[in-house]
């Protein structure tokens, strides 16, 4: 496939310049380079962020032995099938995410300290897997993908995506399927002579822009050329991004089945629709589309009933149970229905193959929350877990504990829980840390993300 790809692109390359009389380059892509080096371009390595919101029962999700030989907690029982392949994390936490409320998804892949109880400009940062679209976006059509419970960008504090450009820019989501596979996969009206045109305007307006800019830049003081220049950054980047749109045009997509995502799949069938978007990732991986996704699987203020088991409350409505033992076996079963989910995710993983291995041995996959006790909003101890991988070095099998050995031994009850999720029993157990270890198996050259102290050495 390699083969004629290089092929295609070496033709519509040469096509493009003539049209354009040789004025404009195409940037050298991987899918560029002479046959003879194709063989050795490295195998993707792709990641999946998965968020839940609200936090969880913990009492029901909670693992209680550390290491290996752990026995799955009933909220994670439907993950028992993939043990080797996946770690449980307990303890972990985000320094500057303490003490948050509804902020917690704009900041569990940026670790950014945003005060969101006052009235100070919201300024989040770059997020964990745009640091890694940075450096897998020149072998794809698309840098990243993002996907959530509501499209767009949500609002500040509260917002329906959870990925941030390297100013901090909110990038938008899209919730509806058979939009995300006619993005990904569908043909636009008019072909390519169309969406080469709409990109020329595109690029007319942001050359306005940079050229007003530059302009009025002599004539701002300091402060403001600062917040100049952050703007000018993004614009920058749309530039780019817009580039590479244009040096795939010729390139044709990949032929899938489009018929089960253009369906109408209601939210009202939780389940179905979950699997519906896993089923879209796995397609977008398999075709390396994209290597880096981002999905929210619900926000702090929409997160899906469940009605097919019997939930019709909210998950923001279940997380405030204060205690209430009928509500709170509810959340419990709202938990153990969305590991069910992601275990369907984790199979189809698995089963599809990627040069002879299974892709899920190619992807690392990031699944939790920015919160654990949804009811005060706590955020230590939060519920996480990494699967996939092993194929770019990862460890799993495991249960790394950091409560220990500050919690010998765990009772499960309502209080401890509640004492678990206040303040952090490790300091040094940062979330940031786990993502560290998953930049640099990406091939990103840093040494830090945000806090971090350095990769989880159990992992690699």
């Amino acid at each position: 496939m390699s083969h004629i790809l290089s092929q295609r692109w070496l033709l519509s390359r040469r096509h493009f310049l003539r049209g354009l009389g040789a004025t404009v380059a195409l940037p050298l892509l991987d899918a560029m380079t002479p046959l003879r080096a194709a063989a050795a371009v490295a195998k993707p390595r792709r990641s999946v962020f998965v968020y839940i919101p609200n936090g969880v029962n913990g009492m029901t999700w909670q693992v209680t032995k550390p290491g290996r030989g752990y026995e799955f907690s009933p909220a994670l029982k439907a993950l028992e099938a993939h043990r080797e392949e996946l770690t449980i994390f307990s303890g972990l936490h985000h320094p500057n995410g303490l003490g948050q409320a509804h902020v917690c998804a704009d900041t569990w892949l940026t670790g950014a300290k945003i005060d969101a109880q006052s009235a100070r400009q919201y300024n989040n940062t770059i997020s964990c897997d745009q640091v890694m679209a940075e450096v897998t976006s020149e072998h794809t059509r698309f840098g990243s993908l993002e996907l959530s419970i509501s499209s767009g960008t949500g609002q500040p504090n509260n917002s329906s995506t959870l990925a941030f450009s390297h100013d901090g820019v909110p990038l938008p989501a899209e919730e509806n399927p058979r939009n995300v596979f006619d993005r990904l996969f569908g043909e636009a009206a008019g072909g390519a002579a169309s969406q080469r045109a709409a990109l020329n305007k595109r690029r007319s307006v942001l050359d306005a822009v940079l050229d007003e800019a530059k302009s009025l830049r002599t004539a701002l003081g300091t402060d403001d050329r600062t917040k100049l220049d952050e703007y000018l950054h993004s614009v920058r980047d749309v530039e780019q991004r817009t580039e590479r749109l244009d040096a795939w045009l010729d390139v044709p997509k990949p032929k899938v089945d489009a018929a089960p995502f253009h369906r109408n799949v209601s939210k009202a069938q939780a389940g179905e629709y979950y699997r519906t978007m896993y089923d879209l990732i796995v397609l977008a991986l398999r075709t390396d589309t994209t290597r880096v996704v981002t999905y929210m699987s619900g926000s702090e203020g929409n997160g899906l009933a469940i009605p097919e088991i019997g939930i019709t409350q909210s998950r923001h409505q279940l997380s405030h149970h204060n205690g209430d033992v009928e509500v709170l076996g509810r959340l419990a079963k709202s938990d153990a229905f969305i590991m069910q989910q992601f275990a369907y995710f984790l199979d189809k993983l698995k089963t599809e193959t990627d040069g002879g291995e299974p892709l899920l041995d190619r992807t690392m996959v990031l699944f939790g929350s920015g919160m654990s006790y949804g009811h005060s909003h706590s955020n230590s101890n939060l519920p996480i877990l990494l699967a996939g991988g092993r194929g770019l070095g990862l460890k799993h099998g495991q249960h790394i504990d950091y409560n220990q050995p500050f919690v010998p031994s765990y009772n499960l009850d309502y209080d401890e829980w509640r004492s678990l999720c206040g303040r952090p029993k490790d300091e040094k157990a940062r979330l940031s840390n786990v993502m560290l270890t998953m930049i640099q198996k990406m091939e990103v050259n840093t040494e830090k993300f945000v806090d971090s102290l350095g990769p989880v050495s159990e992992l690699i």
